[in-house]
């Protein structure tokens, strides 16, 4: 029976390091403003298409 319980407890514990680190995933996202991640993504796109030129050729 004790094992069970370190095992329910493992599995709490693992839960609860999971909803901090998307917490804190979802607080670093939100600090951008709208210009930031519009420029990101466009960096993004620009490099993807220049991975995908330079796989082509």
């Amino acid at each position: 029976m004790r094992v069970w319980k370190l095992l329910g407890l493992a599995g709490i514990l693992a839960g609860v390091a999971t909803g901090a680190a998307v917490a804190r995933d979802e607080r670093v996202r939100r600090h951008y403003d709208a210009g930031e991640i519009r420029t990101r993504l466009h960096q993004k796109h620009d490099e993807a298409v220049a991975r995908a030129e330079t796989s082509e050729g």
